[in-house]
């Protein structure tokens, strides 16, 4: 009778570390959003052109001209998850400037975010965790696993130092996919 008991509380001990376990691990890894996409449809962000006092030219040292100007782009490969679309470093009307992620279809995961990096962008594994050796600047959060987006890029940015961006799992140190910027 005293050994079936030890035996229950064993089970019991057991399914109750099961359950801690299982709970850990659905939050670490957060399963449901491999099932679950976030579609995101921005439109490119529109900033007025300065004001320039009455009888000033434009000049060639204007920061923007008349719109949006596309000064870098590149093709997003594929490195821990399926991933695709275009990368745009575009400079606005204002002088700002901002990352734009135009059809964008990668998986969803826990903690993804979009940086602008020095790294090299590699294929296959060699790739999936060079971003975070160097230099890099988070944009933020991932907004959307598909769509198009607009991630604003902090005015102390100097865009020379960057040569990639990356969609960076934070959670698992990862790259899902990635792009080398060259120049429009």
């Amino acid at each position: 009778m005293v050994d079936v008991k030890r035996r229950g509380r064993v089970w019991a001990g057991a399914v109750v570390a099961a359950v801690v376990v299982l709970g850990i691990g659905s939050y670490w890894f957060q399963p449901w959003k491999l099932w679950r996409d976030e579609t995101v449809s921005e439109e490119l962000p529109t900033a007025a052109a300065p004001q320039r006092p009455p009888g000033s030219s434009g000049g060639s040292d204007s920061p923007g001209g008349s719109g949006p100007r596309t000064l870098a782009q590149g093709t997003l490969i594929s490195h821990e998850h399926a991933t695709t679309g275009t990368a745009k470093l575009i400079r606005l009307a204002d002088g700002s400037h901002t990352l734009r992620l135009e059809g964008l279809d990668t998986s969803n995961g826990p903690d993804l975010r979009v940086w602008l990096t020095d790294a090299p962008v590699k294929e296959g594994v060699a790739g999936w965790r060079v971003f975070d050796d160097g230099k890099y600047v988070s944009l933020g959060k991932l907004k959307g696993n598909k769509g198009d987006q607009n991630y604003e890029i902090p005015a102390g940015v100097n865009l020379a130092d960057y040569s990639s961006v990356t969609i960076w799992c934070d959670r698992f140190d990862v790259s899902f996919g990635a792009a080398a910027l060259t120049p429009a």
